[in-house]
């Protein structure tokens, strides 16, 4: 193999073949193996070499191609005449779209006289575009593995049984609704995986499979499963999770080799008892219990689910015992199924803006969604509760998975989470199942690999990147142990931009981990592939260097030289005890940990711009917001009609969880009553997927009214995060450090407001209110006047959600034609006098301000409420200790 790849590199290097060379292909087919779906132009290749070594060629007996190639086709009419081919790969999925999917391979059919490869024993046409079987395909008599998953077969030729020598057949991954009745002569098929495809039946005949010991048939949509198939007694492994099952025959039990029966996630109302007994029953996900109503019912008297669709500014809701949905105003969903709660319990919920003081972050996380909170706190719950989150969709899909992430309050740790795209609206959900309330999130991680490793030892391998793999060998420990593995793809052109240096490679960064603290007992073998570029045949060991990296990635050590390195043309293997970051570099420095550290740690920041932009009805509006540096124009497109402002700032660079502070300065100033105003500063705290974004009413204690005022607003970096590496921590000290940028903010002239005559609202005459009660928080006739001096022009659009008539609305404009305070005035009060008495009047207020496109307007509302209601139970406390003290004091006096 090596030499052939070497024969390869060295045409492409003369721009010709050395068929001058005697027996140079004799040597480099010595093994027989052609492995060329690692090159781009593998094909290519291949015509090449089959042209000019053609005698050498068709003695190949191990082959592999990627469909993805343009000059597939080109090469399927030379397939047939490798007679001596044992295994065939012709896989797609080697390239990415642009969302970061696999893409299909080109292959819908193979030629006619492929089934000449008698002596073909394993053929792989996975991930194609396959609709039919080939028929060639049945005429191949040594054929023992098949797998033709991630294609799109509707149906199997009805002779398939004709394969009498198949022990391995995956159609995973098709939409297949049906299979024929001669699959029931695959007597020597031990394995069969038909998961993710449409079959709705089975024929009987698959219970004459005697020596089959797994069969996948999850995630289809098979109501039943014939009583046949409890003649599979070789059967260890049994999957029928995610069906549409409504009965399983109780023979199943007596197959005498099962392991493993799997019927999550059906509709399984009941379960024979002797199904039940067996120890390796899995059945969550089915209604168990639930009683079906009669064909001959009243339809009056079938209750249907309870459905609750909750407004904004609601903050509760009731379970029973019946169950329930709940559609929450931000998106979330709840399913209670009936029996989840014994007794009534009332639910509590709110969405809070995650702290990175209780939010902890791992290393390449990314948070998606605000952090909500379901109380009471450990209510436990008799049946599993869903939760449907929406979240902001990762940018780095393939190599990154999205969990559900809750706290227990002790520890944050991660849900089994499945994630769905609405058809609709296009928007992301993240679905959950718990037994008990307290938070939950939304986090992007690197995807987990995770093996249990028994006695016996076993094999683990990354799903991002397959040519990264852990092999423990038997004897490896004493106790079983949970071992994880995560993998993080580093490209050429990151680490060339990080360290402005083209002679620097490296392999993806793996990261492994286990629930033991002990060390294995045998050396445990890594598999990492070479980084780009480099093969065994150009390979320097001497620049080759194997790094070992601490838990937080603040150390790198080059190990090289400590373990036994074995080198292949495409991988490097070696062996350690113990588990943490490894990571593989190509470069010829001698000392590598420190550039290792630098670029680790770049890969962990983000490149952001500052903006502040002021409205342009009303300029003392201003808008805030760091943006990651790849959505500043479409961030600003969007905005540019209604704010206008200076250009973004200077890039900087940022952790995810940061904090922030944003200081005007030179003449502005801010409420300083707000809950996020510190020191007089606003706290942000940035997260890449999420909107970092706040609208401020700003105001200028100078005289405004014979000039404009020329201030600025400057961002500074907070308290250094506890998880940042050490040098950037020590970068981040010293007098002018923590600034990060400033950007002007010009006010205007001040024209007069009606607040600066006298008379209680500018000839407007009202009663005293106060909109609200005590306990939630009040807004009085002051908070509004404050609301009233930011609403100008959208008046009109606000006072339409609120509830007013167009008739209203035109009166209101008429009767204060010549003065666009008195119509705000007018609009605002006039309502407030009229919902006084109502106790949803502030959330409808907040409702019609976001409705009308004035998010700055509600934040401001609901801070006042939020301080209102810190204030009233700061009261509350403050009283009953007096009352206590009182009471202390009338005792002693007696």
């Amino acid at each position: 193999m090596q030499k052939m790849a070497g024969l390869l590199g060295l045409r492409d290097e003369c721009g010709e073949g050395t068929s001058g060379a005697p027996g140079l292909a004799g040597s480099c087919l010595a093994d027989n193996r052609l492995n060329l779906d690692v090159y781009p132009d593998g094909c290519r290749r291949f015509l090449q070499l089959f042209k000019e070594q053609a005698g050498e060629v068709v003695q190949v007996e191990f082959l592999r191609l990627s469909s993805n190639d343009c000059l597939l086709d080109a090469t399927l009419g030379s397939l047939p005449h490798l007679k001596h081919l044992k295994s065939l790969v012709l896989k797609g999925g080697h390239a990415r779209d642009e969302f970061g999917s696999y893409q299909h391979g080109s292959l819908t059919s193979l030629p006619p006289d492929f089934g000449n490869l008698r002596r073909l024993t394993h053929l792989d046409l996975s991930f194609n575009r396959l609709s039919t079987l080939p028929s060639c395909i049945l005429h191949l008599p040594s054929l023992c593995v098949l797998l033709v998953s991630h294609n799109s077969l509707v149906t199997l030729p009805e002779d398939f049984g004709c394969l009498s020598k198949l022990t391995f057949f995956s159609a995973m991954k098709n939409q297949l609704k049906h299979l024929p009745q001669s699959i029931g002569e695959l007597l020597m098929l031990r394995d069969l995986d038909l998961s993710e495809n449409a079959l709705e039946l089975l024929p009987e005949e698959v219970g004459n499979l005697h020596n089959c010991t797994e069969l996948d048939l999850s995630g289809n949509r098979l109501s039943s499963i014939p009583d046949s198939l409890a003649n599979l007694k070789s059967l260890r492994r049994l999957h029928l999770h995610s069906n549409l099952l409504v009965t399983v025959p109780a023979s199943l039990a007596s197959l005498p080799n099962l392991s493993r029966l799997d019927l999550q996630n059906n509709c399984l109302r009941a379960i024979p008892a002797e199904i039940q007994a067996l120890p390796f029953v899995h059945v969550r996900g089915n209604p168990l219990g639930e009683t079906e109503p009669s064909p001959q019912a009243d339809k009056s008297s079938t209750r249907r689910l309870q459905r609750l669709f909750l407004a904004s500014g609601e903050g509760s809701f009731t379970v029973t015992s019946e169950g329930c949905r709940v559609v929450l105003a931000c998106g979330i969903h709840f399913y209670f199924p009936p029996g989840a709660a014994s007794s009534p319990v009332r639910i509590y919920f709110r969405s809070l803006t995650p702290d990175p003081q209780w939010v902890k972050l791992r290393h390449h996380d990314v948070l998606l969604s605000r952090v909500l909170e379901l109380q009471p706190h450990g209510v436990q719950f008799q049946q599993e509760v869903q939760i449907w989150m929406p979240y902001i969709s990762p940018q780095t899909p393939h190599q990154n998975e999205v969990v559900v992430r809750t706290f227990s309050g002790q520890s944050w740790s991660d849900l089994r989470t499945r994630v769905k795209r609405k058809r609709k609206s296009k928007k992301c959900v993240a679905h959950c199942c718990v037994l008990h309330f307290s938070w939950f999130l939304v986090v992007s991680r690197l995807v987990q690999n995770e093996c249990r490793v028994p006695v016996e030892g076993t094999l683990l391998f990354s799903s991002v990147d397959p040519n990264i793999k852990v092999i423990f060998p038997p004897g490896v420990t004493k106790e079983p142990r949970s071992v994880k593995l995560q993998v993080l793809p580093v490209s050429a052109e990151e680490i060339q931009e990080i360290t402005a240096n083209a002679g620097y490679r490296a392999s993806p960064l793996l990261y492994l981990s286990q629930d033991s603290t002990v060390d294995f007992l045998k050396p445990v073998r890594i598999q990492l592939p070479l980084p780009p570029g480099v093969t065994g045949l150009n390979l320097d060991r001497s620049r080759l260097h194997i790094l070992h990296g601490d838990l937080e990635g603040q150390t790198w050590n080059d190990i090289t030289s400590e373990v036994v390195l074995e080198l292949t043309h495409l991988y490097a293997v070696f062996e350690v005890t113990h588990f943490s970051w490894y990571w593989l570099w190509y470069t010829t420095k001698t000392y590598i940990g420190g550039i290792a550290k630098k670029v680790y740690e770049r890969l962990r920041l983000y490149q952001v711009n500052f903006i502040a932009l002021q409205r342009k009805k009303d300029p003392e509006q201003v808008l805030l917001q760091c943006v990651p540096k790849h959505k500043v124009d479409p961030v600003l497109k969007k905005l540019q009609d209604r704010y206008r402002g200076p250009e973004p700032s200077d890039m900087v660079e940022m952790f995810e969880g940061e904090q922030f502070f944003a200081a005007f300065e030179r003449g502005i100033s801010i409420d300083m009553d707000r809950p996020d105003c510190v020191d007089g500063r606003l706290s942000f705290i940035f997260y890449s997927h999420l909107k970092n974004m706040k609208e401020i009413y700003v105001t200028s204690p100078v005289d405004r009214k014979g000039q404009a005022v020329k201030g600025q607003v400057s961002f500074y970096r907070g308290a250094v995060p506890d998880s940042i590496p050490e040098d950037a921590s020590r970068r981040r000290k010293g007098p002018d450090s923590l600034w990060l940028a400033t950007l002007p903010i010009k006010l205007p002239q001040l024209k007069p407001r009606w607040d600066e005559h006298p008379g209680p609202l500018n000839g407007f005459s009202f009663p005293p209110l106060n909109l609200g009660n005590a306990e939630t928080g009040y807004l009085t006739q002051a908070n509004l006047l404050s609301i009233a001096r930011r609403v100008g022009a959208d008046w009109q659009s606000i006072g339409l959600n609120l509830g007013l008539t167009y008739q209203q609305i035109e009166r209101i404009g008429y009767n204060n034609r010549e003065d666009l305070n008195k119509q705000v005035l007018d609009m605002l009060f006039s309502w407030a006098q009229q919902n006084s008495e109502d106790p949803d009047s502030v959330s409808k207020l907040i409702t019609a301000m976001k409705e009308s496109g004035r998010q700055d307007i509600a934040d401001e509302v609901e801070a006042i409420i939020e301080l209102g209601r810190q204030k009233y139970s700061e009261s509350i406390r403050r009283v009953g200790l007096e009352q206590e003290s009182s009471t202390e004091d009338s005792a002693i006096a007696m």
